[in-house]
């Protein structure tokens, strides 16, 4: 079972009430075989998470950036509050290695695939807001994030904004870049789809995500390295 007194002393915040921080780590496989767990998957503590998060990254963009549009602010706080920025931040904190998943899903490294591991960082998150309150779960949100918000904000979010960019790019070379779906893996609850992009040039590049619009961004993102842009 996974050590959640060594994941606390990673995370440098002590729960008052464990339960929490159990019920954040645990992934719907292993509700799937332990029908009789009284807290139930993280799934509703990621729709709690996914707020707090919103909320703690968009209030120091408002304090922080006052010369910045609406428009301008939301590209900042999507390329911060996204699947890959919170898979990495959970990879920082080995949050993988500490989840209950059902044995299927631990036997195919659940633990390690970003639409797992991002969703439950989303449930960690919502576990410290519920333990002790809304600033003190912002507080450890940009302890963890405010080099990458503040980094994204040089740049107003288009660093991560894979498909914008590359759009941009072969326009001005008179071409569009076309996506296609290759196909989907695993089971209802955590797939991962493929998608491939090409250009004009006849290059193309594949990407994987948790969900179409993401792999896209994936697929563009590998091309952009590709072409070294």
């Amino acid at each position: 079972m996974p050590d959640l007194g060594k994941f606390e002393k990673i995370l440098g915040y002590k729960f008052k009430n464990i339960s929490y921080l159990k019920n954040a780590l645990t992934h719907t496989s292993y509700i799937n075989e332990h029908k009789n767990n009284p807290q139930g998957s993280n799934e509703r503590m990621e729709f709690l998470g996914d707020s707090v998060l919103g909320l703690s990254v968009s209030e120091f963009l408002y304090k922080n950036y006052k010369n910045l549009p609406e428009g301008v602010l939301s590209k900042i706080r999507a390329s911060v509050v996204c699947e890959d920025s919170l898979a990495k931040l959970a990879s920082s904190l080995s949050l993988g290695e500490f989840l209950y998943m059902g044995k299927g899903e631990l036997l195919s490294g659940g633990g390690f695939k970003p639409s797992v591991t991002s969703d439950a960082m989303e449930s960690v998150i919502a576990a410290i807001y519920l333990d002790s309150g809304f600033e003190t779960a912002k507080s450890y949100v940009l302890s963890w994030l405010e080099d990458a918000i503040i980094e994204a904000a040089e740049h107003k979010g288009r660093e991560t904004d894979y498909k914008s960019r590359l759009q941009e790019f072969c326009q001005s070379k008179g071409f569009v870049p076309t996506y296609e779906l290759l196909g989907e893996s695993g089971p209802d609850h955590s797939k991962i789809f493929e998608a491939r992009v090409s250009t004009g040039d006849g290059l193309f590049a594949e990407g994987k995500g948790s969900n179409k619009k993401k792999a896209q961004q994936m697929a563009a993102k590998a091309m952009l390295e590709k072409i070294k842009l």
